[in-house]
């Protein structure tokens, strides 16, 4: 290749990008209202903190946004509409400043780098941060970019700015995962016990998470099998990837691992039967106790004195 990608020189190398829930039901709010049903996209401001390469996007508001559908250099943001706006978050929580910018995409766009510099005013090295409101796949709905110099080697051109894709994560706080919960519930209207409708979710959230799973899994066979057939070319970095994933796999052929898993899986099937088991010397013991005040119940009735009917005298 001749090409060298080098990170800006005003910023720091990002490693990973961790949105939170808020941000995603705001935006998705922010969707519904504007561009539902329509072809355009919402974009608005991400706001959060950063720490040694984490970017940890908190919170988030929408910003006016036009652009022409015929030429992408065409484009409107209502920069004073964020600064007015941001002044009023800074009061609410000083912690938060501006980490980057959101926008329902659901892809990049041509003009995307030009609203990216826009905001190179306001943080050093921004985030671009992509969400799916509509997705049509299982997986985490975000996509998180950050913008590096490219580089020519033979120097004939100048060099222009790129969008490099950094790993993001949905993460959340246990205030935030209550509030989740008690928003499922208040939608599915469920009169089950809260116990019930969390593990309800974690099941739910564990299958889709396995889905997911088989989807990366068929997409990396199919590459692996494109490469062997020779339709595409061999990336040397993606096979890094794959040999630090296999390297990661535990080998389940140890004895010491194989015992570990026997002894943590007997611990928990103990606690499920002991769980089990006075749950039901409980009932056993509400219904000799339901008996008993029956019968309690009977001989009081039975005690009472059977009035007596006068009669007339002759």
């Amino acid at each position: 290749m001749d090409v060298i990608k080098t990170q800006q020189i005003s910023g720091k190398s990002i490693e990973k990008v961790i949105v939170h829930p808020l941000v995603l039901l705001s935006i998705v709010d922010n969707y519904n209202r504007v561009a539902k049903d329509t072809r355009k996209r919402v974009v608005g401001v991400l706001l959060g903190s950063t720490f040694k390469g984490t970017v940890d996007v908190t919170n988030s508001y929408a910003v006016p946004f036009e652009e022409d559908d015929r030429d992408p250099s065409i484009w409107f943001l209502d920069h004073n509409y964020h600064e007015s706006m941001f002044s009023m978050f800074k009061r609410i929580n000083a912690k938060e400043h501006v980490v980057g910018w959101y926008s329902t995409g659901p892809k990049l766009r041509e003009n995307d780098l030009d609203v990216h510099g826009l905001f190179n005013d306001y943080v050093p090295n921004p985030v671009l941060v992509i969400i799916d409101v509509q997705p049509k796949e299982l997986g985490i709905p975000s996509k998180a970019y950050y913008a590096v110099e490219e580089v020519k080697e033979n120097a004939t051109q100048k060099s222009q700015k790129v969008f490099v894709h950094v790993p993001s994560v949905i993460a959340a706080h246990e205030v935030e995962e209550i509030g989740i919960l008690i928003k499922h519930k208040a939608e599915l209207q469920l009169n089950s016990m809260c116990s019930s409708f969390f593990c309800l979710l974690q099941v739910t959230g564990k299958l889709a998470a396995l889905k997911g799973l088989d989807a990366r899994l068929k997409e990396i066979r199919s590459y692996l099998d494109l490469v062997i057939d020779g339709k595409i070319p061999l990336n040397h970095e993606i096979l890094y990837h794959l040999q630090d994933v296999f390297n990661l796999l535990p080998n389940l052929n140890v004895t010491e691992l194989i015992k570990a898993f026997s002894v943590k899986t007997n611990d928990m099937m103990l606690v499920i039967y002991l769980s089990s088991l006075i749950r039901s010397v409980v009932a056993l013991h509400n219904l000799i106790n339901n008996k008993i005040l029956n019968k309690e119940h009977e001989k009081a009735e039975d005690s009472k004195p059977v009035a007596v009917p006068a009669t007339a005298g002759s």
